[in-house]
């Protein structure tokens, strides 16, 4: 494990706290996180051919993705309220998998990362298709979010190992 090897959210008597970052150095930072979902067949053509009755599925996925950022503070209870400056997300459909890959890359400049607001990004995403798609498709299966990058602050870079060619 690379870095401090303490968890910084307790005190010295194993107390919750919010870390206090106001001697960090702020600098650009951002974060990338990918999951997916996957569903039957037919909910998965209903999708790409825009036949669901609730509307344009991955349009409002994505406008609830960048929604679900944004919030990350009034959810996680330690997270820092943070002047996102860019959240991204994209979909991929994987025809012969019934899936759709979801990434969500979200940037800031400040004095602490943008990991959770990505993986909330994520997150909320899918359960907008999630929710959108109920009617016709209970057994979708929400899946495989992990961190895939984050680059900025003092431990720099992170790849998740197979993701490029610096992974960690």
């Amino acid at each position: 494990m690379k870095g401090k090897s303490t968890f910084t959210h307790f005190d010295e008597e194993g107390k919750a706290r919010m870390v206090d970052v106001s001697r960090k150095k702020s600098t650009v930072r951002e974060a990338v996180v990918h999951g997916s979902i996957s569903m039957n067949p037919e909910t998965y053509r209903m999708i790409m051919d825009r036949r669901i009755a609730k509307g344009d599925v991955l349009g409002v996925a994505q406008v609830a993705g960048i929604m679900g950022a944004k919030r990350t503070a009034d959810l996680i209870p330690m997270c820092h309220q943070l002047n996102i400056t860019n959240v991204e997300i994209t979909f991929t459909p994987s025809h012969g998998e019934n899936k759709i890959e979801i990434e969500a890359k979200v940037r800031t400049k400040g004095q602490t990362g943008v990991e959770m607001e990505a993986f909330l990004a994520v997150s909320t995403a899918a359960l907008t298709i999630y929710d959108m798609c109920k009617a016709v498709d209970r057994g979708m299966v929400i899946s495989d979010i992990y961190l895939v990058e984050k680059k900025g602050g003092k431990s720099g870079t992170f790849r998740r190992y197979g993701e490029g060619k610096d992974a960690q």
